[in-house]
């Protein structure tokens, strides 16, 4: 008896795993049982072509970045020197969540931060087309508590934290990691990073909450671009440090304290002056009148080139490299939670925010964007505009201004006509626009790295007063990744 279960045991189990890799490797979308090819599609002429053209070859490392705001995923490629450039930007068909940092599993935050990916994060049999884990937690994560599994970049347009690609842009995109992997690459670094740090993006944003941590990313961000070349990313008293190691050759750990470092001083010193002009074309901004807000999504967001055309779907038995392109059908990729993105982000200047939980920042964005949208519909008729707005530019990004989104003329660029709803509202919000440019003084802005106290978007976070109802629709539970 013993000695039949020793044999026959190990045969058990390995038939049990071979059973279980022709599930995990055959296993497609449709249930159907075959061997899955979308992980061998071959670079396609378009791209090889623009490789060339830009001095690269098609196993060289490999640098992916991610822009939450502005819905776009950059591809950079190393050439003969070394030096990285810019090979393609894809627009993002979906993410979920706000600006920020991710925090707690189910929070649909996509995270913000510096990821390296290995070839065993790469997900050739994914539910959602083509996968990659971009590595969430990351030392820095942890350091701070934050936990999350399974925050990957994929297909299917569909996300509940992770940056969604179309099928065949994850194609294309998984196909530079393999061949870079097969070129050597040991890890492919992501950086995850809010927004643009343009001057514009850091004046609109300077008095967020998340401001010191995204000045931290920013640190990185300027060394990619100054050096064009991949940072060294570490992690020591709870912050990201970029191009240094321990002077005295130890590690570096990420909740203690940063020992002397040691770093090229050509690099810092150019890094340091980039960072010094961009605060003093902030300064100017704000001298200048640029409001600070808080930008509010109902969930995420995606590209605006999806918003304003219809496009075709590609499925498993298409072949992924084909472009995607315009159709006569009426309708957009599946994406998830559509009408999270009718609402559009609202960018809510800070004096309105502050002390506001998140369900009330997200009743206030809708409120005031039927606020806009009634404003529009009953603006006067001129013989330079359409009757009516069309509903795109009712949904669209939120314009710069200094006063309040509830204060706007009906018509960019012109001025409400005298007794109407729009100018008693901005006669009514003179005071607090005075108000709110004193506290927007080039003196207030001295000290642009603190943050604004009280105002948070947090998932667990239900503020001081009784939150605003918001009609927000449960998400269908996705299938695995």
């Amino acid at each position: 008896m013993i000695k039949t279960g020793l044999v026959h045991h190990p045969v058990r189990k390995l038939a049990a795993a071979a059973f279980g890799l022709m599930l995990l490797a055959g296993c497609n979308e449709d249930g159907r049982f075959s061997s899955n090819s979308r992980h061998f599609i071959a670079l396609s002429p378009e791209i090889q072509a623009l490789m060339s053209e830009k001095g690269m070859s098609a196993r060289a490392p490999v640098l992916f970045r991610a822009f939450k705001k502005e819905s776009e995923f950059e591809v950079w490629k190393a050439d003969a020197s070394g030096e990285y450039k810019l090979l393609k930007t894809y627009p993002m068909c979906r993410w979920s969540g706000q600006l920020g940092p991710k925090k707690t599993e189910g929070d649909r935050q996509v995270p913000e931060g510096f990821y390296s990916i290995t070839p065993a994060q790469l997900n050739p049999n994914s539910s959602y087309f083509l996968s990659f884990n971009v590595g969430y937690p990351n030392a820095y994560d942890r350091a701070y508590g934050r936990y999350g599994s399974h925050i990957m970049v994929h297909g299917a347009c569909s996300s509940r934290g992770c940056f969604s690609m179309t099928d065949a842009q994850i194609a294309e995109i998984y196909a530079l990691t393999r061949e870079a992997f097969g070129g050597g690459q040991k890890a492919v670094q992501m950086q995850s990073l809010p927004f643009r740090f343009t001057p514009q993006n850091l004046a609109r944003y300077r008095v967020d909450e998340n401001l010191p941590f995204w000045k931290n990313l920013k640190e990185g961000s300027d060394h990619f671009e100054v050096s064009k070349r991949e940072p060294q990313v570490s992690v020591c008293a709870k912050r990201y440090v970029f191009n240094a190691s321990p002077k005295d050759g130890a590690g570096l750990d990420a909740a203690s304290a940063c020992p002397p470092l040691a770093q090229d001083a050509g690099l810092v010193a150019a890094v340091s002056e980039k960072a010094r002009k961009d605060e003093q074309q902030v300064a100017e901004l704000v001298a200048q009148g640029a409001t600070a807000v808080k930008r509010i999504y109902q969930d995420g967001d995606q590209h605006p080139s999806f918003k304003a055309t219809s496009y075709a779907s590609v499925g498993p038995d298409q072949v992924a490299r084909a472009a995607i392109v315009p159709t006569s059908v009426s309708r957009v990729p599946d994406v998830s939670q559509p009408d999270a993105l009718a609402l559009g982000p609202v960018d809510i200047p800070v004096e309105e925010a502050r002390g506001l939980s998140k369900a009330q920042l997200l009743a206030k964005a809708n409120a005031l964007k039927a606020q806009e949208a009634a404003a529009s519909a009953q603006a006067p008729v001129s013989v330079l505009a359409p009757a009516s707005v069309p509903a795109l530019a009712i949904l669209a990004p939120a314009t710069p201004t200094s006063m309040p989104l509830s204060a706007r003329p009906a018509k960019a660029g012109g001025l409400p006509a005298p007794g109407s709803a729009s100018a008693s509202a901005l006669v009514a919000q003179e005071p607090a626009r005075q108000e709110l440019a004193k506290k927007d003084s080039p003196a207030f802005y001295q000290n642009w790295l603190g943050t604004l106290g009280g105002l948070t978007a947090s998932a667990s976070d239900t503020g001081d007063g009784p939150a605003q109802p918001v009609s927000a629709p449960v998400p269908p539970k996705a299938p695995k990744r």
